[in-house]
């Protein structure tokens, strides 16, 4: 397949790319800048020059494809406190490519993510998420890819665990090593029970791939590899390597402790990727997050 993906040199499409040329495919990658062209090229891949406000150009691209995998998502802005706008240009750009793809049978798989349901059940595939939890506007992406399906659209949406770890994550979880160096103690909110899925860059772009070449039209995949991993055992992890103590934050300091993330830090999710496993065949092989986090590949820079 010749294939389009947004996002291309993120922290997930820097993995997905190489994985979809060692099988075979062609990739053209959605390049904002001249460095970023210049990383595809270096990775093997097209550059397609444009953003993901360029909703002509994303048409354009997904129209001269024979599938989108789309990644691409405003974090600087999400994160700097306009999540609202992050999500609302998120779907202005699923909508330019489902609208390109329509009628074709062509896939378009999209990343959406687990958090969005209610604390602490278990999540699986068929669960429908709550649009009024903290990042439940994100959940409104997901139903757009699934209404795409009757419209002859080979959609699905790629649930991720709220930390896809691995060498090199800007994500969550650095940001909490960033914190505890910072504060010099590693917490967590409460008694620390609430949970976190995870799932490694490298095995989530399995996934994207297998979804690509062979998930039904409307599906929804969980890219999930540890169903729940509890927030004070990541403290613990990085206390352990940073050399702090690690300690509780009361629910009502966790704004001060955590800034921005504490919402997310406050996130009680479990969640199962059983029915991806048995509709794709997708097997996690990678480390789990505890032990990326005793390899240090998240403490090293912030021990030196």
């Amino acid at each position: 397949m010749r294939v389009f993906v947004t996002g291309a040199t993120g922290w997930i499409g820097s993995a997905v790319v190489p994985e979809l040329l060692e099988a075979g495919h062609e990739v053209v990658g959605l390049a904002r800048s001249d460095a970023s062209a210049a990383a595809l090229a270096d990775a093997g891949a097209e550059a397609f020059r444009g953003s993901l406000d360029d909703l002509d150009a994303l048409r354009a691209a997904a129209a001269a494809s024979d599938g989108v995998v789309h990644l691409a998502f405003k974090h600087e802005e999400a994160f700097s406190g306009d999540f609202p706008a992050a999500t609302a240009a998120d779907r202005r750009a699923i909508e330019a490519l489902g609208g390109a793809l329509r009628g074709s049978g062509r896939p378009l798989v999209v990343a959406t993510g687990v958090a969005g349901h209610a604390p602490g059940a278990l999540v699986t595939e068929d669960d429908e998420p709550e649009t009024e939890s903290v990042t439940g506007e994100r959940m409104l992406a997901e139903r757009m890819v699934r209404t795409l399906a009757p419209s002859g659209v080979r959609s699905s949406s790629v649930r991720l665990a709220p930390t896809v770890h691995g060498d090199g994550d800007h994500g969550f979880v650095s940001v909490l090593v960033g914190a505890a160096r910072e504060k010099r103690v590693s917490g967590y909110i409460g008694e620390g029970q609430n949970s976190w899925p995870a799932v490694h860059r490298f095995d989530a772009a399995r996934l994207f791939r297998l979804a690509l070449e062979g998930a039904p039209a409307g599906s929804v995949l969980h890219g999930v590899a540890e169903e729940g991993v509890t927030t004070r055992e990541i403290a613990e992890a990085i206390g352990r390597q940073l050399g702090v103590p690690t300690t509780s934050i009361a629910p009502e300091e966790a704004g001060e402790h955590f800034g921005w993330l504490a919402g997310f830090v406050a996130l009680d999710i479990r969640a199962s990727s059983a029915l991806t496993r048995e509709r794709l065949g997708w097997e996690p092989t990678l480390p789990g997050l505890i032990d990326d986090l005793e390899q240090g590949r998240y403490t090293q820079k912030a021990r030196a």
